[in-house]
């Protein structure tokens, strides 16, 4: 197994986020500040924001001044207006979420590029950086629809679109970029491309020696003391801590951990809808934090400040302050993913070996052996921050550099394993235990599933509690309830329909006319990890799953996966979905299984539907647009 990279911040109001006085005119914070270039994002999981951040910082080592933007804080249709500004760049990282959609802080900039027609860009000089995963269908749709709307209106691109691609090395495909970039914009602008390569801090720390503690955030993300006293509504900016009824082992035996987890929402006014995604906010293993306090040789309870060193950002401080060092290594920042280059390129000075030095600023270069060697000996071996002290024992950089330049920990999303219908004060979270052996012989442990397994109903008496909040999706059981519903779902895919199942089950004792429930599950073997058994076994007795198809890969000689169970009833299938008008869901992994189960029902269009192999992916592609054939996939 290669590393875990951390995955999916979501939707916050400007306006429950932004003081009343807070700029919404970029255009007059640039000319405020001397600015020229703006760098906005689109991110979902961070990595856009950090992007941006980098190309911003860039700018200064090229002589101009650059800014991050997050496009949901400003007014989008200044645009226009950049061309008042000199040598003036607006660069947009854009990352792609779900399926095809933009992230939930560019949505507003993505309706309004769509609804305008009648505005003149054409003194706007722009270039994209997408981000994207070529494992999901709509591979970079927001980054390219970007580059594509700014030049139908007027707009100039100075430089090509670039493709990040998260399935392969998106950091590489981002430095190889950049690297072409900025000597193109120099050339451009006619500026004198003298790259400084010095490193620049972007916040200077202060150390408080006599602030009251109830003034110190000790986790919260937004408000503090908002885990003390709790006020709806509930968002990425104010968690719901939600207490933990349930944490219990799925599977029978073998040798990994698949768990089910209860949340209970009681009093929250949480409203939640079957195939929504609960996001949970994890706390990184403490053993890891004190073993970066120790090596760094750093008291971890000295209460810190980091300040923005450009006043006028609206980006205060890289995570909520004042706050100790070991809370900010333990809720705010990401210590478990490999550092990407710009990491190592900017503690590359605290090397006190050359040799040492040499090799991290040869990792962060886009030279083929730089890559070769941060492929082999930062990702390929899976090195976290930690790994990489431990293994370059003359790097002991300064704390303080070390938390500005970590990326944030990020919330992490689960597909609900329940139905509010049923459960309206509870949500249920079906998860895998991550927990592998890297190549250098450690145990790297993923984040959020050993926090969550962790989560003892009581600990020490006390009651163990999730920061959440709950993220809407557009995968929903269909309207009609007399609908033929076909869920395919291997391993954890099972989740979302749990509550299918619960819904389907409820509207049946409601006296509704329930049209066909199918499900199509798979597992290792029958004995071991066949997780829900009891309760899909009932689901079948009541008659509420007319048929439940398990595929157990490894129980027979011959490997059998789910979409070799849609094979054997193709005919009953074919008819669901040409005639009755089924609704097909898919939930699990992207890179095999979605792929493999659009590639059966294609086989089965071109076979029962006397198709071509063109017609019958056209046919696949239409329910899709049509909202008959849902994915609720991850890589």
């Amino acid at each position: 197994m290669g590393c875990v990279f951390s995955l999916p911040e979501d939707r916050r109001d400007a306006a429950e986020r932004a003081p009343a006085a807070r700029e919404t005119s970029f255009i007059e914070k640039m000319k405020k500040t001397g600015k020229n270039i703006i760098v906005f994002y689109g991110s979902q999981t961070g990595t856009g924001e950090e992007f941006a951040n980098r190309l911003s910082k860039d700018a200064q080592r090229y002589g101009m001044k650059g800014m991050a933007a997050d496009p949901e804080e400003y007014e989008m249709a200044e645009l226009a207006r950049l061309s008042q500004i000199e040598n003036s760049l607006a660069i947009f990282c854009m990352a792609t979420y779900g399926e095809g959609d933009p992230t939930d802080n560019a949505q507003d900039f993505y309706d309004w590029l769509q609804e305008i027609d009648d505005e003149d860009l054409s003194g706007l000089n722009y270039t994209v950086f997408a981000l994207g995963n070529k494992t999901y269908e709509h591979y970079n749709a927001m980054g390219k629809y970007v580059d594509k709307r700014l030049e139908e209106l007027g707009a100039k691109r100075i430089f090509d679109l670039g493709l990040g691609d998260d399935d392969g090395n998106l950091e590489e495909d981002f430095v190889s970029w950049r690297e072409q970039f900025w000597p193109s914009v120099c050339e451009h602008f006619g500026v004198e491309a003298s790259g400084d390569d010095s490193s620049i801090r972007q916040y200077e720390l202060k150390e408080h020696t006599d602030l009251n503690m109830n003034k110190v955030y000790s986790g919260e993300m937004g408000r503090l003391k908002s885990f003390e006293v709790q006020k709806p509504p509930y968002d990425s900016k104010n968690p719901f801590l939600a207490p933990v009824t349930v944490n219990r082992k799925l599977n029978k035996a073998g040798d990994r951990h698949l768990m089910h987890v209860e949340l209970d929402i009681t009093g929250s006014k949480i409203r939640y809808d079957s195939g929504d995604h609960v996001a949970v906010f994890p706390t990184n293993d403490s053993a890891m934090v004190n073993k970066l306090g120790q090596i760094l040789g750093v008291d971890l309870d000295v209460v810190i400040s980091l300040n923005n060193l450009d006043e006028e950002s609206n980006k205060k401080h890289p995570f909520p302050c004042p706050t100790t060092y070991r809370t900010a290594l333990t809720h705010y920042l990401d210590i478990s993913q490999p550092p990407r280059t710009n990491v190592l390129y900017e503690l590359a000075q605290y090397a006190s070996d050359p040799k040492d030095q040499e090799n991290m600023r040869r990792m962060s270069s886009s030279s083929p052996e730089g890559k070769a060697l941060y492929h082999s000996w930062v990702q390929g071996a899976c090195r976290n921050i930690l790994a990489i002290l431990e293994d370059m024992p003359s790097l002991r950089p300064p704390v303080d550099h070390l938390c500005e330049l970590l990326p944030r920990l990020q919330a992490r999303y689960y597909s609900i394993a329940s139905s509010s219908k049923v459960h309206p004060d509870r949500i249920s979270i079906c998860a895998v235990v991550v927990e592998y052996e890297t190549p250098t012989g450690r145990t790297n442990k993923g984040v959020a599933t050993n926090w969550l397994k962790n989560k003892l109903v009581t600990d020490n008496g006390h009651k163990s509690t999730v920061p959440m909040f709950i993220r809407k999706s557009q995968f929903r059981l269909p309207f009609k309830t007399t609908n033929p519903v076909i869920m395919i779902g291997p391993g954890t895919g099972i989740a979302p329909f749990m509550g299918f199942i619960q819904e389907r089950g409820w509207l049946k004792e409601q006296g509704k006319e329930v049209g066909e429930t199918l499900l199509y599950f798979g597992c290792r073997y029958k004995n071991e990890d066949y997780i829900y058994q009891e309760e899909l076994e009932e689901a079948e007795k009541k008659g509420v799953l007319t048929q439940l198809n398990i595929a157990f890969s490894r129980d027979q000689e011959q490997k059998v996966y789910v979409q070799h169970l849609l094979k054997n009833s193709k005919e009953h299938l074919w008819k669901l979905i040409h005639s009755d008008n089924a609704h097909i869901y898919v939930c699990g992994d992207a890179k095999n299984m979605a792929k493999d189960v659009q590639t059966a029902l294609q086989d089965i269009a071109e076979e029962l539907g006397g198709m071509t192999r063109t017609q019958a992916t056209d046919y696949v592609k239409k329910l899709m647009t049509k909202g008959r054939y849902s994915q609720d996939v991850w890589t």
